[in-house]
């Protein structure tokens, strides 16, 4: 096989792919006969072949995919008007708190938001599955410790945490990475990437103490 027909192989593949493709799932349609190294090239070609276009090859967390250009989302919402889910702020301010501070418990959640996270909070990030819990702080009570999942980074176009916009931890803290998170999340048209999802926090829904 060619260098030109990987390449065309990679790209039939990747634009017919449901989900972001891995490099192992990528080495089976060569029966492994092309190793990483080689893999990775052909990537970064197709890729330049698509700089000019409305969509572009990007690496993510869990590996590959075609998705539009920013600049190309305002034609594409005229096909599909309905506008994206809206996220309460609180639910917005746990999220940023557990992708910039990971890993953290709930009452560190708490100590740094000043107010209580409700359950329901943390069950709608788990299962919208933004969140894990990867383990417990030894300390009384065992608190789950929570951070985020590949697929949160996939849902905002990243391959790392490292991506994600530099803040620091200040006056405002939540406040500010929460909007900052809920920028990056519908500019990366994650919402519609993923997928029409309900909003995590009802509107008439308050903080209670845990």
């Amino acid at each position: 096989m060619t260098p030109q027909d990987a390449k065309r192989v990679l790209e039939t593949a990747l634009i017919c792919a449901q989900a972001p493709l891995s490099v192992r799932e990528m080495q089976l349609l060569f029966d492994e006969q092309l190793d990483a190294d080689a893999l990775h090239a052909a990537l970064h070609e197709v890729a330049r072949d698509w700089e000019s276009r409305g969509c572009e090859l990007v690496a993510l967390a869990t590996g590959w995919r075609f998705q539009s250009r920013a600049e190309m989302r305002p034609f594409l919402d005229r096909l599909n008007p309905e506008k994206p889910p809206r996220y309460s702020r609180a639910a917005m301010e746990t999220l940023a708190i557990i992708a910039y501070r990971q890993p953290v418990t709930r009452g560190d959640i708490e100590d740094i938001r000043g107010v209580g996270v409700t359950t329901q909070i943390i069950k709608a990030l788990e299962d919208r599955d933004w969140i894990e819990a990867i383990g417990y702080r030894e300390t009384p009570g065992r608190p789950a410790l929570y951070a985020t999942t590949k697929h949160f980074l996939d849902d905002l176009a990243l391959h790392s945490l490292q991506q994600l916009p530099t803040l620091e931890l200040g006056d405002g803290t939540a406040a500010t990475l929460g909007d900052a998170l809920q920028t990056s999340l519908l500019e990366s048209g994650a919402v519609q990437t993923a997928g029409a999802v309900d909003a995590v926090e009802p509107a008439n829904t308050q903080d209670n103490p845990a």
